[in-house]
């Protein structure tokens, strides 16, 4: 089975901004099985685009909601080889696997009894609820670390409660917490209140990693728009995320 990359305008060449990342390691690229692309053709191509902008090495973290989006590595792993095919079929030279996105609610504690998806063995990428960080929190990266886990916090920008109390951010950094900044958050793509905060992390220098958390075409022309945001690309490119310290091998 052929798959082929949708046709998108080219008449502006990229800019490889994303060079000095090098690994993105949080997007919604598996096909079909979250709030992410809907298909293999939208997957290739966006991983295509992400290769232009400079992205090495890919580490997508499909969502891991039970409720929700109740995925495992069975029900990821079908997908991810047909991808996989798919661009070995087109040639696209793009080291890509996956972990998960973990969201952290009463189910997560089972989840906990089993292995988790890990972006380097050991990393493991994880979300709160957009209301209140859950009340056993404290708890649950305990017993990540007792696992021998490092929990990295998605988008703790995007948490609306945090901005009124830049303590809680650094609660969860003496809870064990990295933290994982969206790159759109930068451009105001999720409003004003979380571009502020986002820069006030980088300020303070609490933010460990960058990602995209790309789902959807709307995404990926926001991540192409940087290229015009000469200010954004500086800063970018000055502040030590430690993307570049990860493999996208499994």
């Amino acid at each position: 089975m052929f798959f082929f990359r949708k046709k998108r305008d080219t008449s502006k060449s990229l800019v490889p901004f994303l060079s000095g990342i090098e690994t993105d390691i949080h997007s919604h690229l598996i096909p079909g099985i979250d709030d992410g692309v809907p298909d293999v053709a939208t997957s290739v191509d966006f991983i295509s685009q992400l290769h232009e902008l400079g992205i090495r090495k890919i580490i997508t973290t499909p969502h891991i909601m039970m409720d929700r989006f109740p995925n495992s590595q069975e029900t990821i792993h079908g997908p991810y080889l047909e991808v996989e095919a798919a661009l070995a079929t087109q040639r696209i030279n793009v080291p890509f696997n996956y972990a998960a996105e973990y969201y952290m609610d009463e189910q997560f504690e089972t989840l906990l009894k089993s292995p988790l998806l890990t972006l380097n063995g050991r990393l493991v990428l994880v979300e709160i609820s957009f209301v209140a960080p859950p009340p056993q929190m404290h708890q649950w990266l305990f017993e990540m670390s007792a696992r021998g886990y490092m929990p990295l916090l998605a988008h703790p920008e995007r948490y609306n409660y945090c901005h009124k109390n830049f303590n809680l951010y650094k609660e969860f950094k003496s809870w064990g917490c990295q933290l994982q900044l969206n790159l759109l958050s930068l451009t105001g793509y999720y409003g004003k209140a979380v571009q502020q905060a986002a820069f006030q992390l980088l300020d303070a220098n609490m933010i460990d990693y960058i990602g995209t958390d790309l789902h959807h075409e709307k995404h990926m022309q926001a991540i192409r728009d940087i290229a015009e945001n000469k200010k954004l690309l500086k800063r970018l490119e000055q502040y030590p995320f430690k993307n570049n310290s990860l493999t996208a091998t499994r």
